[in-house]
């Protein structure tokens, strides 16, 4: 477990595998995105897609799965914000998805002296290395002076 101290402004991990399928695509959108290019296989064909994607809102909840599994996590606390999210391409059945990440800010909180913030650029990237979606995550970090 890494606490607040032990995180480093510019490190760097890829981590995770996630194989996407047609069932969790059509699954996911039935529920909480409806909409036919995530729904129905011939609709989609006839989208501006050319086929069936996975929601936006379905490849985050992949990326929030790849995070709790990562190999070396931080002692969050709880996840404060996401900015600048972007969809940059469709997620298609098959695809295998990773995590490329990198820590870019952190600061001590002003107002509990146990804790931190931890912003770090994620990328979700698919087995071609080409990027689906990109964010960066706000964290809060339990600070290990204070684990007790």
């Amino acid at each position: 477990m890494r606490y607040f101290e032990d995180v480093e402004v510019g490190s760097t991990a890829t981590f995770g595998d996630y194989e996407v399928t047609a069932e969790e695509i059509k699954s996911f959108a039935e529920q909480y995105d409806p909409q036919p290019f995530h729904t129905d296989e011939d609709a989609a064909e006839e989208s501006m897609f050319g086929g069936l994607i996975a929601s936006g809102w379905h490849t985050m909840a992949i990326c929030m799965r790849l995070t709790t599994e990562q190999p070396d996590p931080v002692a969050a606390l709880a996840g404060v914000g996401a900015d600048n999210l972007r969809w940059v391409a469709p997620v298609r059945p098959g695809d295998r998805l990773s995590l490329r990440t990198e820590v870019i800010e952190k600061r001590p909180s002003s107002r509990h002296d146990d804790r931190g913030y931890v912003t770090t650029h994620v990328e979700v990237v698919r087995q071609d290395g080409e990027p689906v979606a990109r964010f960066d995550n706000i964290a809060l970090v339990k600070r290990r002076s204070y684990e007790g």
